[in-house]
């Protein structure tokens, strides 16, 4: 079992950042794909970001990133981050990472990811 626990979500002003953390524990973390997605209340849980196993050289976005969030990765920590920055209210949502040993290739799906942490709130005030 892989364990993924998420930090770093709180309450921002509208244009505000926030960088949200994913600590992992249990796997060898490099071996694993991570995935950052979110749920907003009354609509389906949506992907956000991803990135590649290893050394995390590949990165995908949705679409409404549109160059504002950045995925990342320390293996040494066993850590993965999303920092958001220029956020809107739209961003308002629960993230949470998730972690799969499947390629990024697949990333974007979101019954490829076994493990999940139990999501952080993101509230953005306009």
């Amino acid at each position: 079992q892989m364990q993924l626990v998420e930090s770093g979500g709180g309450l921002v002003q509208a244009g505000g950042s926030l960088r949200l953390s994913c600590a992992a524990s249990g796997r060898t973390f490099s071996d694993y794909t991570m995935g950052w997605f979110r749920q907003a209340p009354g609509k389906e849980r949506e992907f956000v970001a991803a990135i590649s196993r290893s050394g995390g050289t590949t990165t995908y976005y949705a679409e409404f990133v549109e160059g504002r969030f950045t995925i990342s990765r320390d293996n040494a920590k066993n850590t993965a981050y999303l920092q958001m920055n220029n956020l809107k209210s739209d961003d308002t949502a629960v993230y949470s990472c998730a972690a799969t040993p499947r390629t990024i290739n697949y990333s974007k799906q979101r019954n490829v990811y076994p493990y999940w942490g139990q999501g952080t709130q993101v509230t953005v005030s306009s």
